[in-house]
């Protein structure tokens, strides 16, 4: 194999910058968190709900926004259903005069259950619940080509537990705000 000079160079280069940072040892005191501490549970949004520069306003369009004008960003549904009852059409005729006065956003509705049932049959009810709400809307006159659905099934639960309370609250659609 011939050795270009340009291909020497840049070797012996690489060589001679490894060699120099080898002999440097820095130690790097690196704290681990209270054994108390707990991380926060994600947040179901991704945008920036919020502009620290404006003193905390919320930023219009935002899934924040979404919650204070509509309420919530979330209907409930009954066991093993996925009818729309009178309270889930209150809140999702919000949702959608919200997204017409903010014709640029995008949204996704997730699907989500209970932990009851098996893997198979939770995603296919989430995903009935994340089309109903998603039918409802485009009822409502709110564009398709702004909505789209999920289901996570019983992986994402918003509430733990094992208990009819807990149950009530993961039988849910969330509406999140993807963006403009």
């Amino acid at each position: 194999m011939t050795t270009t000079p340009l291909r020497l160079t840049l070797l012996t280069s690489l060589v001679l910058s490894l060699a120099a940072c080898s002999g440097q040892k820095q130690e790097v005191a690196i704290e681990a968190p209270p054994a108390t501490a707990r991380p926060e549970a994600p947040a179901t949004t991704t945008i920036g709900e919020q502009i620290p520069a404006m003193g905390g306003m919320t930023v219009p369009g935002s899934q924040e926004d979404l919650r204070e004008k509509a309420g919530t960003d979330t209907v409930l549904f009954a066991y093993d259903s996925y009818e729309l009852d009178a309270e889930a059409r209150g809140v999702l005729a919000r949702h959608a005069e919200w997204l017409r006065a903010n014709p640029g956003v995008r949204v996704t509705l997730e699907g989500h259950c209970d932990e009851r049932g098996t893997r198979e049959y939770n995603l296919a009810l989430g995903d009935r619940r994340a089309n109903s709400a998603k039918n409802f809307l485009a009822a409502q006159g709110i564009g398709v080509d702004r909505l789209s659905t999920i289901s996570y099934g019983k992986e994402r639960p918003a509430v733990a537990g094992s208990d009819e309370g807990a149950f009530a609250q993961n039988r849910r659609a969330v509406t999140v705000v993807m963006g403009r």
